[in-house]
């Protein structure tokens, strides 16, 4: 396994097990993000195979700290990264290397070759997103639950602005010749919602402070609900790629196994690998079965009345309910919940919690999977060896 792959798996599992759920912006979605923006600059700039590898492992490492704390998060990211190539034998040179780099993505630090350009490119890269204000939403949430600051609509707004138009600048020519076009885009886009903000201001003069922290809940409450279901649906993509990956590797294992192995225990010196054969290839098939569960689709269907809509008791955001009804009656309800912000947020909490209760499935069967097939292998490994040793 390369080690790219190794510091991958190994920052995936320590998000998963050690960083707080207030981090919105800053996890692993984010990481991810960062390492694939980097290697589409380098796939464009000249950057030699070791150079590119370090870059890599900077920007998987660089938001490490984050699962102690948010403050010079750059110095604790550094410490873990240490620790990691350390343990996988890399020279100090290396690592001093890659240390300069994760330094590199402090916020008001200039880079001062071009690996810290392309980093700091890749780390800002969202301010050229297509969903730069998703993002920047997501941000702006984990700044309130970590008490950094709560901002009004006018003052994130003109932070942004501020930030993109003054702040930042894109430093490679990949960067500038691509992102720069889009990232004005997004800052027109900002102009756009300051300049409704100041209508807004002159339109409604008396505006009660009542009123005022209803809407900032509900934004608040919007975007909670937004980030979690899309957390909840990369966590099941992720989920559904750990199960394709055991189900090729098993299938590999068994498709070997009666190719190779199997034909040649019909001989009387080989009788002694028909139980270590069988261990192996029934591990394999338990591992594709339960894989094949753990993503196998569950869709609930229920019947209901028209009364049923009536009193909102069905939820109209899951198809398996309203597939069953007349285009007509469905246009009509969601008219209904559309009108009605509480009937909303019973709908998507609904959602959210049945797609949970989805995830919790997947993750048990998963567990049982990986489980199933570490047992396998080491039952086969050692049965084998004392079948060779009993000779």
């Amino acid at each position: 396994m390369s080690i790219l792959q190794k510091a991958k798996n190994y920052v995936e599992i320590l998000f998963k097990d050690k960083l707080s759920s207030v981090y919105f912006y800053h996890n692993f979605i984010h990481t991810a993000y960062t390492v694939n923006k980097a290697e589409e600059i380098m796939k464009n700039t000249p950057v030699s195979e070791e150079d590119q590898e370090k870059v890599l492992v900077a920007l998987w490492f660089h938001d490490t700290g984050y699962i102690e704390c948010a403050l010079n998060h750059e110095e604790r990211s550094v410490e873990v990264m240490k620790a990691f190539l350390q343990q996988e034998n890399y020279p100090e040179n290396y690592i001093a290397d890659v240390e300069k780099l994760i330094l590199a993505t402090k916020i008001h630090y200039e880079p001062q070759n071009l690996l810290e350009k392309i980093v700091k490119d890749a780390d800002f890269s969202h301010f050229a997103g297509h969903d730069y204000s998703d993002i920047s939403d997501a941000l702006r949430k984990e700044w309130e639950l970590t008490n950094v600051r709560c901002f009004s609509n006018e003052e994130w707004n003109a932070g942004n602005l501020d930030m993109l138009k003054n702040k930042h600048t894109f430093y490679t020519d990949y960067a500038k010749e691509n992102w720069e076009p889009l990232k004005k885009k997004n800052i027109k886009k900002i102009e756009k919602k300051l300049e409704k903000e100041e209508e807004k201001k002159e339109s409604k003069k008396e505006v009660s402070e009542g009123k005022k922290e209803k809407e900032k809940s509900d934004r608040s409450v919007d975007t909670l609900f937004r980030v979690t279901l899309n957390n909840h649906t990369r966590l099941s993509d992720i989920a559904d790629s750990k199960a394709n990956i055991l189900l090729s590797v098993n299938a590999i294992i068994i498709s070997v196994c009666l190719s190779v192995l199997v034909p040649k225990l019909d001989a009387p010196k080989n009788s002694h690998l028909i139980l270590p054969s069988f261990i192996l290839l029934l591990s394999s098939v338990l591992t594709i079965i339960f894989a094949i569960l753990s993503t196998k689709p569950n869709v609930t269907k229920s019947t209901f009345t028209s009364e049923d809509i009536t009193n909102r008791k069905v939820n109209l955001l899951f198809f398996g309910n309203f597939q069953q009804m007349l285009f007509d009656d469905y246009n009509n309800a969601m008219k209904d919940l559309i009108k009605d912000r509480d009937y909303i947020y019973d709908s998507m909490v609904k959602d959210l919690y049945y797609l949970g209760k989805v995830l919790n499935r997947k993750y048990k069967l998963l567990s049982i999977t990986y489980k199933i097939f570490m047992a396998g292998i080491i039952i086969s490994v050692l049965s084998f060896g004392v079948a060779f040793l009993s000779l």
